[in-house]
């Protein structure tokens, strides 16, 4: 069993930065790929980061890629999502997410097993 706590989100000026983190516990935190999803109102959930177990590869959608940054802190079973230049279409609920058993897809939120219980981030413009 995984678990996961985001926290680090809050309300926040366009162009401005923020940085989200997510805790887990449980089983070894570096045996598995970690991802950072969102999910505006309305809106499917959609694919921001994800980041290997190592840390050594990172992977971003289109619609952010320049702007955010995933990291990992083995040592402290923590990951890390920081945002910058924020607009006000990433105004959603971020959720980490934990992949411990990969499959082929981690653009896919049906890739990863356990889950966080979301932080809100709003983006006024």
């Amino acid at each position: 069993q995984v678990q996961l706590v985001e926290s680090g989100g809050g309300l926040v000026q366009a162009g401005g930065s923020l940085t989200l983190s997510c805790a887990g516990s449980g089983r070894t935190f570096s045996d598995y790929t970690m991802g950072w999803f969102r999910q505006a109102p309305g809106k499917e959930r959609e694919f921001v980061a994800a980041i290997s177990w190592s840390g050594y590869n990172t992977y971003y959608a289109d619609s952010v890629k320049g702007r955010f940054t995933i990291s990992r802190d083995n040592a402290k079973n923590t990951v890390y999502l920081l945002m910058n230049s924020l607009k006000s279409d990433d105004t959603a609920v971020y959720y980490c997410a934990a992949d411990t058993y990969y499959t082929g897809n981690l653009y896919s939120p049906n890739e990863y097993e356990y889950w966080g219980q979301g932080t809100q981030v709003t983006v006024s413009s």
